[in-house]
């Protein structure tokens, strides 16, 4: 495929969406592969044809909003951030749901694609701290808007190349081989809930103690509705709760309720409600 016409489409269509071309534009093939058979449906026969279709027939945006979504997803992606999770967020929000009384830690991971990212945090709970907090189980809701993403988590059955950032220990307790899959054994997936949610609409059932929206609204959504999920992610975590961005991503600058968690450049703190005076 042309990738000049690809980089015009995709220029052209995505403001319209609220996306942001800059967020596109090394993934753009994704996007344009799935708009060129879109096309090819219609029985179109580029992508110029494509967007005249677009500009006579205004349900079709939707289809094109349903064809943007990035499906890059792997176990252990950007370690450094899962480390830091495990060594000190986790612990830290465990505890203080110990102390306040709660037996669960909610979690929402928002973008899951295949799964890779939601249950990479079961694994590293189970692995190395639910015995220090016995008391407390670890309930992930992992949402998407791809219904074929959405499919391949709850089947939980992985190729080499979601895997290879895995520690090898983990690897081998975690998960069982069939074939030429990995397969993610029972006692890790049971905590976890598969689901169709779109960030852009309304939250679900919260708060949550940690929210991870990594690559995905910070990265492809325009400024205005950037900072309209990044209030929204404020009132859908908990008092102190975390929220862990792409290591790329930034929250923008209007957004007092978050503070960096111990200077962590991808972990943010949901600051206290500051009582009335």
């Amino acid at each position: 495929m042309n990738d000049t016409q690809c980089v015009a489409f995709l220029q052209w269509a995505l403001p319209q969406l609220g996306m942001r071309w800059a967020g596109y534009r090394k993934v753009r093939r994704q996007v344009c592969n799935r708009a060129r058979r879109r096309a090819s449906e219609l029985g179109l026969s580029d992508l110029s044809g494509y967007r005249m279709y677009l500009e006579a027939h205004s349900e079709e945006w939707a289809v094109l909003d349903s064809l943007t979504p990035i499906t890059i997803s792997r176990f252990y992606r950007d370690h450094g951030t899962f480390d830091f999770l495990a060594q000190e967020v986790l612990p830290a929000l465990a505890a203080q749901a110990r102390e306040d009384g709660r037996d669960t830690l909610e979690v929402w991971s928002a973008g899951c694609a295949s799964g890779e990212e939601p249950y990479t945090l079961a694994i590293i709970w189970e692995l190395e701290l639910a015995g220090w907090f016995p008391t407390i189980a670890l309930r992930i809701l992992a949402t998407d808007v791809h219904p074929a993403m959405l499919d391949r988590a709850r089947r939980a059955c992985f190729s080499d190349g979601s895997m290879r950032e895995l520690p090898e220990r983990w690897r081998t307790e975690a998960f069982e081989v069939r074939g030429q899959l990995y397969c993610l054994r029972a006692r890790y997936k049971q905590g976890v809930t598969i689901a169709h949610h779109d960030i852009r609409t309304d939250p679900p059932d919260g708060p949550f103690d940690l929210v991870l929206c990594r690559n995905l609204a910070f990265t492809y959504f325009e400024s205005g509705l950037q900072e309209t999920i990044g209030g929204r992610l404020a009132s859908w975590l908990r008092p102190a709760g975390a929220l862990v961005l792409g290591a790329h991503e930034q929250l923008p600058a209007d957004l007092p309720e978050f503070g960096p968690w111990d200077g962590h450049h991808d972990v943010y703190r949901r600051l206290p409600i500051p009582a009335e005076s």
